[in-house]
């Protein structure tokens, strides 16, 4: 297995990179065999100050950035050169098994359709976040960023995408569905939250339980919750503010330190031919490292194939 990592994506590149690739090649199996792509001269000189071998990974050398600013599909078109765009030839040429990036959100995802392409029959790939629950399980949110409005059969291939991800990655069996809405009768919501509903209600899909509200995210009413990528985001927005609050005002607690993002590392663009993680742009190299190795499981459950699989 091979899994390639954007080296210069990141607010703290390439330094968190090249430190997080280190710990999680410390920590991976050696038959997973870890890609840096980025500038050949600042990857050995992070590895030296790191003390680790450079024959420990393959280098591909770049000589571009796509920046956090830049506009995406421009940047991605004419920028062949930088370290995202070469990730993604290598992804599409079947030289690395995953992608993941700290990078440019908007890049990765152009990438993602353009490069790899969506799974057939998936209508808008889109990624997600975790939630800690109270009782010490998991539960996943999505979409969460990549689409902003959502029509009804979208929000229902979410359904399938989540659920599929929860069984597979996570070990959640028969995952419990649910539609975020602002009230628990079908009836209602606005009128995408009303007809997805009354998609989902009788899904042979997925195990779906009906709509929920805010505040049972975070309980165990459900394991996968659909909703828009704008509320999405909101909502994980609104999850970190509420932890740098915490912090911030010096409070300890052991479940709201599973709200730390570093725990969790990234996200993978569901719905597409491959695995393309993306992770946090503040990432440091705790999460840089997790991300990788969520890539391996990722991998290593064949999640693709099974998405593929559903969408036939």
């Amino acid at each position: 297995m091979k899994i390639g990592i954007d080296i210069m994506g990141g607010d703290f590149s390439p330094d968190a990179t090249v430190s997080g690739a280190v710990l999680a090649y410390n920590e991976l199996p050696k038959e997973v065999r870890l890609v840096l792509i980025g500038d050949q001269d600042q990857i050995l000189a992070g590895l030296a100050k790191e003390g680790a071998e450079a024959s420990n990974f393959d280098i591909v050398h770049t000589t571009e950035i796509i920046g956090m600013g830049e506009h995406p599909t421009k940047a991605f078109t004419q920028k062949p050169n930088s370290s995202i765009s070469v990730g993604f030839h290598l992804l599409k040429e079947g030289k690395i098994d995953g992608f993941a990036s700290n990078g440019n959100t908007g890049a990765m995802l152009v990438g993602s359709m353009f490069s790899v392409k969506a799974v057939p029959g998936v209508i808008r790939p889109c990624i997600t976040s975790l939630l800690p629950k109270e009782n010490g399980g998991i539960g996943l949110i999505l979409d969460v960023g990549s689409n902003a409005d959502c029509k009804p059969d979208v929000l229902y291939q979410f359904g399938v995408l989540g659920s599929i991800f929860a069984e597979h990655v996570y070990g959640i069996k028969n995952p419990r569905v649910a539609l975020l809405n602002i009230g628990e009768e079908p009836e209602k919501g606005n009128l995408v939250a009303q007809a997805a509903h009354a998609l989902m209600k009788d899904s042979k899909d997925f195990n779906f339980i009906g709509n929920v509200e805010g505040r049972d995210l975070f309980n165990d009413q459900t394991d996968v919750t659909v909703c828009d990528g704008f509320t999405g985001n909101v909502v994980l927005k609104q999850a970190e503010a509420l932890y740098t609050l915490i912090r911030k005002r010096k409070i300890k607690d052991e479940y709201f330190d599973r709200f730390n993002y570093e725990n969790y590392g990234g996200t993978p663009v569901l719905g597409i031919n491959s695995t393309v993680m993306i992770g946090h742009g503040i990432s440091n190299k705790i999460a840089v490292k997790n991300m990788l190795l969520l890539t391996k499981s990722i991998i290593e459950a064949n999640l693709t194939e099974k998405i593929k699989l559903a969408f036939q």
